[in-house]
């Protein structure tokens, strides 16, 4: 669903592929802030998940954005992906002014059992890519000094989810860069982690063990991630910048 009005504040959010996910609760609380937004999703990656695919979720989120969206569907393994991620959000939305990147790949597995192939998967999709788009955005960015923003999702677990855990660290370093880099154009650019969310994917005893380790005794929900993202996407939100925030609840 494509709304062509342009209000000049267009957000392209990546990995929003699960009507439950964080990426998803991001995109519906930016458009709830007159937002437009373009979203990109990836079936292969959720069918691969013990969670499954949802055949109709990139449907059902853009009818949750009350027409302000555009789903693109993006391979972010592929080098070619960003370059038209950005020419089709550009086309049916406008120039972005934020881009905000939830996209993953996660597989768990150790030092001793990771494989080649699943190691580079990692690292192309949560490293390489991530740089593919902010350096995209950097060359496109067309909006007023000061309105420009970079937020990337990141996580420091690494034990028993080795290249997740490296490859998003390397995630980290080239956001945290684009803070200063891009400052010329006005840009801020921050790295949120969001701690352990219950997107589906925790089983029963995996629930119960991390909500333990939180001081109020909850786990952290997309919306709490969603209205960070919200706070540093508003004037306001400007001065924070090349900062790595931790929204996890105080989880130990």
């Amino acid at each position: 669903m494509v709304d062509t009005r342009s209000n000049g504040k267009v957000a392209l959010v990546t990995g929003v592929g699960r009507t439950v996910g964080i990426g998803a609760g991001i995109a519906r609380q930016l458009a709830a802030s007159g937002w437009d937004i373009a979203y990109t999703y990836w079936t292969p990656y959720d069918e691969r998940m013990a969670w499954g695919a949802e055949p109709e979720a990139a449907d059902a989120i853009g009818k949750s954005l009350a027409g302000r969206g555009a789903a693109i569907e993006a391979d972010l393994a592929d080098v070619d992906t960003p370059a038209r991620i950005f020419d089709e959000a550009e086309r049916r939305l406008g120039n972005v002014t934020a881009l905000v990147m939830c996209h993953c790949e996660s597989v768990d597995s150790s030092l001793l059992d990771t494989t080649v192939a699943s190691f580079d998967r990692h690292f192309a999709v949560n490293a390489r890519a991530t740089w593919l788009l902010v350096r995209e955005y950097g060359r496109r960015f067309a909006g007023t000094s000061g309105s420009g923003r970079i937020i990337g999702l990141t996580s420091d677990h690494t034990v028993g989810n080795l290249p997740y855990g490296a490859s998003k660290a390397a995630l980290d370093r080239i956001i945290l860069a684009a803070a200063r880099e891009l400052a010329h154009l006005g840009v801020s650019a921050n790295v949120i982690n969001p701690g352990p969310v219950d997107t589906g994917w925790m089983s029963d005893d995996v629930r119960e063990s991390l909500t333990r380790q939180t001081p109020y005794n909850r786990l952290g929900t997309p919306q709490d991630t969603a209205h960070l993202v919200d706070f540093l996407c508003s004037p306001q939100g400007q001065w924070v910048n090349g900062q790595l925030l931790m929204s996890n609840g105080g989880f130990a």
